[in-house]
């Protein structure tokens, strides 16, 4: 590896001009500057990242923790999060914790060791890792929780409103004269997972029948097991709608009820939630219950760089963003329902 003094040794130049070169080109002579970088070139300098951040006394990184990277709902916050870190010059950190609490510590140890300048996480269990987080913030590392809406005295948090978004689904499938309805999701240990099923629940009538669905993940696999459940039911017992707790869920059940010659929504309506560009893709174009995606990534990031720049004068806040109702062919108004 060449060093910043082969590179002014070979120029003809001192370090510090070098030094210009990477950083204040605009104060070098272009014939210097023409100089210096096919020195550059020619000896295959990289300057060393790391030295520069422990000169400087910070870091230029952002670590974020997502439960799966599998899901494009992260994806999406991701691309959100990256356009706020690119117009600060940080670099983003990706890691999943995979819905494993074990994980998520080494995680986070790793972070106390590293020092990133903050740390952008939607912890699997929202009160699971609270003294490690404040442990973080103790060592000046701001956190703030993305797609989590619990209390933290010692960060900010960006949320969605779940329950609301639980209810949108309900009331959107009774409009449309459902009195049977599953719910298909899990773990349930997993906060979205229970608000969204408390937000149906709330909604539900006396006549009417809630058939809960659990599942070990949120995939299009489990999505598929969730549509043998209900296709295996007597007919009498048998929901005519239900709401998946993510939209691959919901493809995975579309996909179920196709392969056996079941109609949608004709013998089940199907709505999702998420809104991710699949839903509207699919085979038969799913209803979903739509998330700013995007802008909860943006705001994390904006409210993990306004702490790390001015953590004195920082205030912590809970930003919570409303979801919206998008109706598709899935649930359009079906011919079979309970009466």
């Amino acid at each position: 590896m060449s060093s910043i003094k082969e590179v002014a040794r070979l120029a003809g130049v001192s370090v510090g001009t070098v030094s210009n070169v990477l950083n204040r080109p605009e104060l070098v002579a272009p014939d210097t500057l023409r100089r210096v970088r096919e020195a550059i070139e020619r000896l295959g300098y990289v300057r060393n990242g790391s030295a520069r951040q422990l000169r400087a006394g910070r870091s230029r990184t952002i670590g974020l923790v997502a439960l799966d990277l599998a899901n494009p709902f992260v994806i999406d916050v991701l691309r959100g999060v990256e356009g706020v870190a690119q117009g600060a010059d940080l670099t983003v950190m990706v890691f999943t914790s995979s819905k494993d609490a074990g994980r998520e510590a080494g995680l986070l140890e790793t972070f106390e060791e590293q020092r990133p300048l903050g740390v952008l996480i939607t912890p699997v269990n929202d009160r699971g890792e609270e003294e490690r987080l404040r442990r973080l913030v103790a060592r000046g590392i701001p956190v703030v929780r993305f797609d989590s809406s619990a209390g933290y005295s010692q960060g900010c948090a960006v949320a969605v409103d779940d329950v609301l978004g639980g209810r949108l689904a309900g009331r959107h499938l009774r409009e449309r004269g459902h009195h049977r309805i599953a719910y298909a999701g899990g773990p349930f240990t997993v906060r979205q997972v229970r608000e969204r099923h408390d937000g149906l629940a709330s909604v539900l009538g006396p006549g009417d029948a809630l058939t809960v669905i659990p599942l070990p993940d949120l995939t299009v696999a489990t999505g598929r097991l969730a549509g043998q459940e209900i296709a295996g039911l007597p007919a009498a017992e048998r929901p005519t709608a239900v709401f998946c707790a993510n939209d691959l869920v919901a493809i995975g059940v579309l996909q179920e009820m196709t392969q056996r010659g079941l109609r949608v929504p004709e013998d089940l309506a199907i709505i999702g939630y998420d809104d991710i560009d699949f839903a509207a893709a699919a085979a038969v174009p799913l209803s979903s219950i739509r998330q700013p995606r995007e802008q909860l990534g943006h705001t994390a990031a904006q409210l993990l760089l306004e702490e790390a720049n001015e953590p004195a004068g920082h205030e912590h806040r809970l930003v919570v963003f409303q979801p919206d109702l998008i109706v598709r062919t899935s649930t359009a108004s079906p011919s079979r329902v309970e009466r």
